[in-house]
This record gives C-alpha cells, structure tokens and sequence, in this order.
C-alpha cells in the first residue's frame, strides 16, 4: 500500500478533491487498492494524474502499465497492476460513484506524509477538509448492487 499512499499524497499535493484509498483486493482479484480523487477542472484532472505518475517514479515505483482517458481529461485511469488510481472531474466521480460501489472496501488512511496509518472498515467517508473518518451509520444495502452487477 506504500505507493498507493505516494499517489494520493501526490493527489492531494495537486489539490485532488477528497482522496481516498480502498483495499479492493479481497473482493476484485485485478489490483489491490484504488485510490480515487477528483479535481475542479480537465486541466486540474491532468495536472493530478501527471503528479502521481512522477511521484511514483520518484519513490522508484514502475510506470503505469496503461493509462486512459486523457484526451479528455472526465475520468483518467493510471493501472500500476498493484493499485489504480482514479482522477475524476467532480462531476464524473459524483456519476460514477466508485465510493459506493465499493462501499465495503477497507479505506485505508493516508496521512500527508505519505505513511498509511492503518485501515478502516467499509462504509466510511472522508470528511472534506481532513484527514479523518467518520462511519456511516445508515443508509440502504449497497452490497445489493454489487450482488446483481456480479451475476
């Protein structure tokens, strides 16, 4: 999870909205986490994913082994194989919602300092404007859509 903390701290350096860490890898056999984050604009989205593909170069990661959606800049993917990080434009993260999605999923907490500092359960949210978490206390089964979507 060492260079998945580099992404999003590379992430947050440039600004990337709300950046979280999910352990997907008890539940998708693919990569391990996904880190998601988002920024304001396609510019911002660009600037972002260009900042964590030279951080995780920098902390002698490898070079993604596909990137996508950089033409137009809404969702750009960057497959590391271990972990994958996700720059949205707000507006597509708030479409697409991976968070729910994989609302199950471990978040793994990150600090600016880039250690991680733990995991949590699923059904968590980062709070804009820190670090820390708060759980969940409601709301409907979203394992329901991950159930029907893998039948």
């Amino acid at each position: 999870m060492n260079l998945a903390a580099v992404a999003a701290r590379a992430a947050s350096d440039k600004l990337g909205a709300d950046t979280v860490i999910l352990e997907v890898g008890q539940v998708l056999a693919i990569t391990d986490a996904f880190v998601i984050t988002s920024g304001a604009n396609s510019r911002q989205v660009r600037t972002i994913a260009e900042e964590v593909e030279k951080a995780v170069k920098a902390d002698d990661g490898p070079t993604p082994l596909r990137i996508e959606g950089l033409d137009d800049a809404r969702w750009v993917l960057l497959d590391y194989g271990d972990f994958v990080v996700h720059v949205f434009l707000d507006e597509a993260r708030r479409y697409y919602d991976l968070e729910r999605l994989w609302a199950d999923a471990p978040r793994v907490r990150w600090d600016e300092g880039g250690r991680s500092s733990g995991r949590e359960g699923g059904r968590s949210s980062e709070r804009e404007g820190g670090r820390s978490s708060e759980r969940d206390g409601g709301g409907d089964d979203d394992g329901q859509a991950l159930d029907a979507a893998s039948s």
